[in-house]
């Protein structure tokens, strides 16, 4: 069966482009393009995609909202674009719901790829990027004034609001549900060790990195290994400027 994609970029340039792309795929079909925030909620709602390639920056709802509604009312996974390495706007995504997030100058083989590990429910982008991703954003959050964002839309009223990220004090609560083991896998995944090097680590298999992982994201109630290594930064159970695992 297909994996069913919106292509949602204000650019047509940039949308033909990737529909071109992924149409070329046996395994991957565009069943909708958008110019805005609000088309592609739309668009999701009457195609029931798997996968929402979604701009971060458009007219109309700009893509943070738009992630918001549809990861609050869907099951489809949401693969945020961008043209900057480190933006404050793909950490609100993120911590919306989003999967993850690809920079609008990705190779043609990495964006197939990313779009196949999302239809999946896998983590789409290296460990290490998410990783400096959100030390970035949060350093700027502890350290400095970031700079401002764009005034959300207001809400469909069909659709609820996803809840606001966690505070650090709540996040830090959450983990007490996590044993020792887990809450150790959870900071090696903050420090971006994929399962091979933390099964290397606990000197386990990957078969068993996998359960506690996932044990980690049922106990925390938590859509992917993105939003886990989110968790772990606001818990302060990794904090930036933690050093690259050997």
């Amino acid at each position: 069966m297909s994996i069913r994609v919106v292509v949602a970029d204000d650019q047509e340039l940039v949308r033909s482009g990737f529909t071109m792309i992924l149409e070329a795929q046996p395994d991957i079909e565009v069943v909708a393009e958008a110019g805005d925030g609000a088309e592609a909620v739309a668009a999701v709602r009457a195609h029931a995609p798997d996968v929402l390639l979604l701009d971060v920056r458009m007219p109309v709802m700009d893509g943070i909202e738009a992630a918001r509604l549809v990861c609050a009312r869907s099951d489809c996974r949401v693969v945020m674009l961008t043209t900057f390495d480190v933006d404050e706007y793909v950490y609100e995504a993120l911590a919306a719901g989003a999967s993850g997030f690809l920079l609008k100058d990705v190779r043609r083989d990495d964006l197939v790829h990313a779009v196949r590990l999302a239809a999946s429910g896998d983590s789409l982008l290296a460990p290490t990027v998410t990783r400096r991703l959100i030390a970035d954003v949060i350093r700027l959050r502890r350290g400095q004034q970031p700079p401002p964002a764009p005034a959300p839309a207001p809400p469909s009223p069909s659709l609820s609001p996803s809840p606001s990220p966690p505070s650090s004090s709540s996040s830090a609560a959450r983990l007490s549900v996590l044993t020792t083991r887990e809450e150790e896998t959870l900071r090696l995944l903050a420090r971006g060790l994929t399962n091979a090097e933390i099964a290397a680590a606990f000197t386990v298999s990957e078969h068993t990195v996998k359960t506690h992982v996932s044990s980690v994201l049922t106990k925390l109630g938590l859509r992917d290994r993105v939003q886990a290594v989110i968790c772990a930064y606001e818990a302060g159970l990794v904090t930036p400027g933690t050093p690259d695992p050997a």
